[in-house]
């Protein structure tokens, strides 16, 4: 079965860069046909989609994040990763890297992806 799990630094401080990774385990990133895509919840708020990149390696993000955001794939590790620039408390969230077998461009309905992985907190301290 496919399997996701994140990882990365616990706590980023403001104006830092946040930085994390997603192994995959079941599945090829550069041929399986899949989406990876990172979403995150901050605290009592709902979801947020952020960018997704493609199983050849094209990239989409969310126009709100777009300026600070970067996903990128390492298909010698099975991984991708993400990267948040110049972060803000704003930015405290359970970060989670998900996949899908179809694209779906800002989608916050759990639902539509087939996979997830178990989420990372990631607090910014003001």
């Amino acid at each position: 079965q496919v399997q996701l799990q994140e990882s990365g630094p616990g706590l980023v401080k403001p104006s830092q860069t946040l930085s994390l990774t997603c192994t995959v385990s079941g599945a090829s990133i550069p041929t399986g046909y899949y989406y990876w895509s990172w979403i995150r919840q901050p605290p009592g708020k709902g979801l947020e989609w952020m960018g997704v990149i493609s199983y050849s390696g094209s990239t989409y993000y969310s126009p709100s994040l777009k300026s600070r955001t970067s996903i990128a794939r390492d298909t010698s590790k099975n991984q991708f990763t993400l990267q948040l620039v110049s972060v803000t408390p704003e930015d405290t969230a359970v970060y989670y890297c998900a996949g899908s077998k179809r694209l779906h461009l800002g989608a916050t309905t759990m639902k539509l992806y087939d996979y997830w992985g178990q989420g990372t907190q990631v607090p910014v301290p003001s």
